[in-house]
């Protein structure tokens, strides 16, 4: 279009034009005369142009893997997923940018530009992709066993309309004006300022927020913790719940199904969890049954997607300024499926590396089930013990 242009201005200004042109443009003069050629050639007949082609068959720079044969399969070799562990290969340690790509491809003596070696990797299928999170590691030979086990339970509870409870703590919260994940709706061009580095604040430290989560009645408790995120901590989370909420839902209640992670503060193999459970039992005078998920299988439980994974979503772009806006943002969170949540301060004291001795551990009135004790038992009341 811009050859016949030009060849129409040429013609326009007569005697000299095509000089004219080709002077005020830099289109080459023969490039000027084939479009006049062109014109003419449209004035005799009209379709002429239609099907001329604006470059001549086999025209134009040659494709990188036409000039080298071979440069395809260099790359391919580079970034092949089967050569990633070879340890002898060039590119095991580095970053496979393109540009880093193309420096490889160069001295290997396959001279080309980053942006080709993008362009010829979007052409072999590949992109640009993150890690997935989907392996679990080497899974327990009994792992769905365990599900099952734990979900015949869950099952029987509600039917006979005991409490059945899923725990666990929530990642720990820097407290203060730093930046969270996420975004949420502000006037244009006026965001909320945070600091710029992640240091806790001596003075506003950490929250450590624990839940409860009600299998049956899709509510929940949260106790938000400033001290340390130990058994005791996780039990006096679990009384709380009872005395707020559990004890006024199931005021029949002698029993009372905890499904737990393996690891933790409310870890199946820590001693000061039981303990903890036996004490709360005693005080509650409540036979606490207690379930573990097999070791790395934390995301099945399902506090995480059905409390945990709301209240994040409800405070994403919000600094977490204070413990009172935290517990605020925590309390309002609901769900179209009509979540509730509770939250309040737990401003106690729970010291790290607190051992419980052989004698106390005795002391527990714990019936391990026949079906992996480890993962479940039942503590009752020890005036109960016969």
């Amino acid at each position: 279009m811009k050859r016949r242009w030009a060849a129409a201005e040429a013609r326009a200004m007569g005697w000299s034009g095509i000089s004219a042109v080709h002077e005020a443009t830099g289109i080459s003069i023969s490039t000027i005369r084939k479009g006049i050629k062109e014109l003419e050639g449209f004035e005799q007949d009209p379709e002429s142009l239609l099907p001329m082609r604006s470059r001549r068959a086999g025209g134009g720079r040659k494709r990188a893997t036409d000039k080298d044969p071979g440069l395809a399969q260099a790359l391919e070799n580079l970034v092949d997923p089967v050569s990633r562990g070879d340890p002898q290969s060039p590119l095991r340690w580095t970053c496979k940018s393109t540009p880093q790509l193309a420096r490889e491809l160069s001295a290997q003596d396959h001279p080309v530009s980053a942006t080709t070696v993008g362009r010829l990797l979007k052409e072999s299928g590949y992109s640009l992709q993150g890690l997935s999170k989907n392996r679990e590691g080497s899974g327990h030979p009994d792992r769905n066993a365990q599900f099952e086990h734990i979900n015949s339970l869950v099952q029987d509870y509600q039917a006979q309309g005991l409490p059945a409870i899923s725990v666990d703590a929530k990642k720990k919260e820097l407290v203060g004006d730093f930046k969270n994940g996420g975004r949420e709706w502000q006037p244009k061009g006026e965001p909320d300022e945070v600091r710029v580095h992640d240091f806790v604040d001596k003075k506003l430290g950490k929250a450590i927020p624990y839940g409860v989560y009600d299998l049956s009645a899709n509510q929940g408790w949260v106790s938000v913790g400033v001290d340390h995120d130990t058994a005791r901590f996780a039990a006096q989370a679990i009384r709380r719940w009872w005395q707020k909420i559990g004890k006024k839902s199931y005021p029949k209640a002698k029993k009372l199904l905890i499904t737990a992670d393996a690891g933790g503060s409310n870890g199946s193999r820590n001693r000061l969890w039981k303990l903890a459970l036996q004490e709360l039992a005693d005080e509650l005078a409540l036979e606490i049954q207690v379930c573990h998920f097999p070791p790395g299988t934390s995301k099945w439980n399902k506090i995480e997607h059905r409390m945990f994974s709301h209240i994040t979503q409800n405070w994403r772009g919000r600094a977490l300024v204070s413990i009172e806006v935290i517990i605020s943002l925590i309390a309002s969170t609901t769900t179209r499926t009509g979540l509730k949540i509770d939250a309040e301060l737990d401003s106690g004291l729970y010291p790290k590396g607190v051992v419980v001795s052989d004698q106390e551990l005795a002391s527990v009135n714990i019936q391990p089930a026949d079906f992996h004790g480890e993962w479940n038992y039942i503590i009752s009341p020890r005036k109960m013990k016969v």
